[in-house]
């Protein structure tokens, strides 16, 4: 296997690994035991549970960084792929369809609706590269404090926290879904949430490859998705305020995702020459939430 083999820690960090996934899957009970007694409406509450089930893909995800110390870079770069699938299938099957037929639900002719939606879509991408701008050029002090000789290179955590901003418009999609009461809103959650896993291990294994401890590296790449819940409660509040805000929310999200997956995740997969790979994650991808959206809803 070469440089390419998954290198193993040894009995204690599998036993650390265990003990995490069911610190897991205890947290999660608790949480989802006290989402239950939250007086909230309940499209809120199923807002708020389905970026739960987001941030804990997440968290379940940076799980192996404990017991692994490097990842494949072909695994790497499909899961890349097999993640960029299931974003697009979502910005497809989930968000743009279901927009244009409540635009049209609010009395929009199709015409009218078409444009709505992609007034939606590309203001929704511009915000994205806004944020992204903004990421992008923080100074590296800001970026890893006051320490006089930072551990970790400001590049590191400028990749961090380009993903992190990059789960907000997965909490938009999730809240959004949940807030209009749109039947596929289950399937999308789950649909993020599985692509989130990737996403976690991806974050934690950076940060333990760049010298983080591999603990520090699993809180950090487990806490990053709880921006999700955050955005799926504030966005399905926003759409209970107005029907506009509807269809207009879910072409916000479909092009802040688009713009994610065309211009970090695709290119980010083929960049090491792995492009077969990668295509094939994404047709997998594609299709398995394609099936959750259509067959499963």
């Amino acid at each position: 296997m070469g440089t390419e083999t998954l290198a193993i820690g040894n009995g204690r960090m599998f036993r650390y690994a265990f003990g995490s996934l069911l610190l897991l899957a205890g947290m999660s009970l608790l949480v989802a035991h006290g989402l239950a007694w939250l007086d909230l409406e309940p499209k809120l509450l199923r807002a708020l549970q389905g970026g739960a089930i987001c941030a804990l893909g997440t968290a379940l995800g940076a799980v192996p960084v404990l017991v692994i110390r490097r990842m494949p870079q072909r695994l790497s770069d499909t899961l890349l792929g097999f993640g960029a699938g299931v974003m697009l299938a979502a910005t497809a099957f989930s968000l743009i369809v279901p927009g244009i037929s409540a635009a049209e639900g609010l009395g929009l002719s199709p015409w009218a609706s078409s444009g709505l939606i992609s007034f939606g879509i590309m203001l929704g991408a511009f915000l994205l590269f806004l944020v992204d701008r903004k990421v992008s050029g923080a100074s590296p002090d800001m970026l890893v404090g006051t320490l006089e000789r930072p551990v970790i290179a400001p590049r590191i955590w400028l990749f961090v926290f380009a993903i992190i901003a990059h789960n907000i418009p997965e909490g938009m999609a999730v809240g959004v879904s949940a807030g209009g009461a749109m039947p596929d809103a289950d399937s999308l959650a789950m649909g993020i949430a599985l692509q989130d896993v990737p996403e976690g291990l991806v974050i934690a294994l950076v940060l333990a490859g760049a010298g983080m401890s591999r603990g520090k590296a699993f809180l950090i790449g487990a806490a990053s998705g709880l921006v999700e819940p955050v955005f799926a409660l504030l966005c399905a509040w926003l759409v209970s305020l107005a029907e506009l805000l509807l269809p207009l929310g879910l072409a916000l999200a479909a092009g802040a995702m688009l713009l994610v997956v065309t211009h970090e995740v695709i290119p980010e997969s083929r960049r090491n020459g792995h492009d077969k790979l990668a295509s094939l994650g994404l047709l997998m991808g594609f299709c398995l939430m394609m099936v959750m959206d259509t067959a499963l809803a």
